[in-house]
């Protein structure tokens, strides 16, 4: 199935918009699968809400979700699973319908979740996002992961030509320069940013099935002053479009020729003489940091859309009173030579405790005469299997209580 990509943008744009702005990586594919998963669970007014947060009808958002776990993209690692206290009977025919790639089972404990998470994370997520309790009901999970090498690595350049206006210029001593070829750069005029500037690298193909298949890596700056969301959303925009742009048709770029010379925070346009057939040529480089980042999102705010689906859940098993916890881990490094990423995105339905009520102990002591049976037993599948079962074979009436035997006071008592 083709799988559309305006949801899941438009879901991109309200994680980050909830996130916090500062440095961070997400992984908004990571949190809207967790939701398609679970949006046939949920019927009437809530499914309504899930369809609106998922920005698609939960049908075909669980169908997107299927297709894209049951043939993971090479060069991007997937996986979900879904784990119960006790298999609830409520959840049977929702359980049922989910992929068939999705692992299914009783919760474990803290260390193997976390092991879940290295696992699929190929070792790039430490720790698993959420703490399993005694009122864990269920957890449900997603984990993408990525390591690509670059398909023409980057040239180094000094912090320096970062520019004089750039924080970073002094405090970094080498930085990437995008090589002659093999990258893309250019200046994309955009709605919600106004004109950025771009850049790609792509990774090392892969060829499956007579395929090839890759990763496009996308880097966009406005200009200071313009909030981080529109940034993001920009990004998500130019990037999307340039790969799902049909052939043969560019992608929105601002010609040199129409921006004026000089220097701005984000290039500076300047004119050499050419050689080129007509007289006019284009040519841009790039200069940009090494990154990385680690970060933990809580995804228990309204916008995220986990309170819907653990009211979904909720319904369907016959507990209002459901509570919720729902969270992301994600990493990204970005270098010389290439890009790797993981994120880990959990979601996990409560329930209160009993109310806390007395509980009463009794020692018990044998301290004056007592009386002992012992009886045989014979049974067989918790039936009478013979004619010893329950026969009193020897009883006492214990009066004088002797000392423990030295046999019983060694250790291991020698006698047995």
């Amino acid at each position: 199935m083709t799988v559309p990509n305006g949801p899941v943008v438009r879901y991109a744009q309200r994680m980050h918009d909830l996130v916090d702005d500062g440095h961070h990586i997400a992984s908004p594919l990571g949190a809207w699968l967790l939701l398609a998963l679970v949006g046939p669970a949920a019927t009437g007014d809530t499914r309504a809400a899930l369809a609106e947060v998922l920005g698609i009808d939960v049908d075909t958002a669980a169908a997107t979700a299927e297709a894209l776990l049951a043939a993971p993209h090479p060069l991007v690692a997937s996986a979900s699973a879904l784990w119960e206290r006790t298999p609830f009977e409520q959840l049977d025919t929702w359980r049922a319908a989910l992929p068939a790639s999705t692992e299914t089972g009783p919760l474990p404990d803290q260390p193997t979740l976390d092991a879940w998470a290295r696992e699929h994370t190929g070792g790039l997520i430490e720790s698993f996002p959420l703490v399993v309790d005694p009122e864990t009901l269920l957890i449900m999970a997603t984990a993408l992961a990525t390591r690509v090498a670059w398909e023409t690595p980057f040239q180094l350049a000094t912090g320096a030509e970062l520019g004089a206006g750039s924080p970073w210029a002094g405090r970094l001593r080498h930085v990437l320069r995008s090589p002659w070829h093999g990258h893309d750069c250019w200046i994309a005029p955009t709605a919600r940013a106004g004109d950025v500037a771009v850049h790609s690298a792509a990774a090392r193909p892969e060829a499956v099935d007579g395929r090839e298949t890759g990763l496009l890596v996308v880097s966009v700056a406005a200009a200071p002053g313009v909030p981080a969301g529109e940034v993001l959303a920009a990004a998500h925009e130019v990037a999307t479009g340039a790969v799902t742009a049909p052939p043969g048709t560019p992608t929105a770029r601002r010609s040199l020729f129409d921006l004026p010379l000089g220097d701005t925070p984000l290039w500076t346009l300047r004119e050499v003489p050419t050689r080129a057939y007509g007289g006019r040529e284009e040519r841009l480089t790039a200069v940009l940091p090494c990154w990385s980042a680690e970060s933990r999102h809580d995804l228990t705010a309204d916008g995220f859309g986990f309170g819907v689906a653990a009211q979904a859940l909720g319904e369907l098993m016959r507990a209002p009173s459901l509570r919720f916890d729902a969270a992301q881990t994600a990493m990204a490094r970005y270098g010389r030579y290439g890009f790797e990423a993981a994120a880990v995105t959990a979601f996990a339905a409560a329930t209160g405790l009993p109310p806390e009520g007395v509980a009463r102990i009794a020692e018990l002591r044998f301290g004056h005469p007592y009386a002992v049976v012992a009886v045989a037993t014979d049974s067989r599948d918790g039936l009478p299997a013979g004619p010893w079962h329950g026969l009193p074979v020897y009883s006492a009436w214990v009066a004088e209580p002797t000392e423990l035997s030295e046999s019983d006071l060694a250790d291991p008592p020698s006698a047995w």
